[in-house]
């Protein structure tokens, strides 16, 4: 179910099975998934997210809402297990930032309840697919909700990225890397590159180059159906990287394919539509410090 941006939500059915799931580096996350699974009425599996056994439990059993602990790095892994099942997720951060989660540590057990009475709306974020290619073989798919990053690896030389839009060629990128996001991850490592803020409930996707070299040097905002290609030329390493997660190694015309996934992701929410430019603003003052997001 989806709602419009301008119209007030309407209750949904009360969720009956729910996964909880906690970030394995909190351990206050984790005693709080087993709180909250203990205090749930209905069926309830809760562990962490590489807890495969109750990951399985969740493939073959799905559920009607995940409740994730953790940061916007939780997240992330979160929509990665249930947007394929199409499980929504909602966030309860523990994190720093919090852009993806909905709930306060302190006021779980109040969101809880409004959830239990079906007092919560759906909103819906798109995906991207990414698969890389080696001549004709495929060598790896992956569904991305954040970005997709293509460039070098850990030494400081540009590469050069030869990049197409529906097929036709745009330009070859000489710089760091290069950015695919989503709208979600306008909000994320595109921001920190310089691209645009882009409203979450949007389907489009961003290019963004990172530190160009007599290159383009603007952000490209394309619209859903557009598929982007992007061809690596270098002598030294390359990587790919997806949602921030470890690099793939990349050699010299290896291919990266883009385009909007089939899969969405669903975040379970207590605010009105208009939070998120509300929680943009109060949080972009905030110092993220040089941990990760969690």
């Amino acid at each position: 179910m989806r709602n419009s941006p301008n119209e007030p939500a309407a209750k949904l059915r009360p969720p009956k099975r729910f996964a909880v799931l906690a970030n394995p580096q909190i351990p206050e996350a984790v005693e709080l998934a087993e709180t909250i699974g203990q205090q749930l009425e209905g069926e309830a599996y809760w562990g962490t997210l590489n807890d495969e056994q109750v990951r399985d439990q969740i493939s073959q059993q799905p559920v009607d809402l995940c409740i994730a602990l953790g940061g916007d790095g939780t997240m992330l892994r979160a929509g990665h297990l249930c947007a394929p099942l199409n499980i929504p997720i909602l966030g309860i951060n523990l994190g720093r930032f919090g852009f993806l989660t909905e709930v306060r540590r302190p006021d779980w057990e109040q969101a809880l309840s409004r959830v239990m009475d079906g007092d919560y709306w759906l909103e819906e974020r798109m995906m991207l697919r990414a698969d890389h290619l080696r001549s004709d073989k495929g060598l790896g798919s992956w569904e991305v909700l954040n970005e997709c990053f293509i460039g070098r690896g850990e030494l400081v030389r540009p590469v050069d990225l030869v990049t197409e839009i529906d097929g036709r060629y745009l330009t070859t990128y000489v710089a760091d890397g290069l950015i695919v996001a989503t709208p979600t991850g306008s909000t994320a490592y595109a921001l920190a590159a310089g691209g645009p803020i882009l409203s979450p409930e949007l389907r489009n996707v961003v290019i963004v180059p990172v530190a160009p070299h007599l290159s383009v040097d603007r952000a490209i905002v394309l619209h859903e159906g557009s598929s982007v290609r992007v061809e690596v030329r270098t002598k030294h390493q390359a990587i790919l990287s997806i949602d921030g997660g470890l690099p793939v190694s990349l050699e010299d015309r290896d291919r990266v394919e883009l385009r909007a996934a089939d899969n969405v992701v669903h975040f379970a929410r207590l605010q009105d539509p208009g939070y998120f430019y509300r929680n943009l603003t109060s949080r972009m003052g905030q110092k993220p410090g040089s941990e990760k997001a969690l």
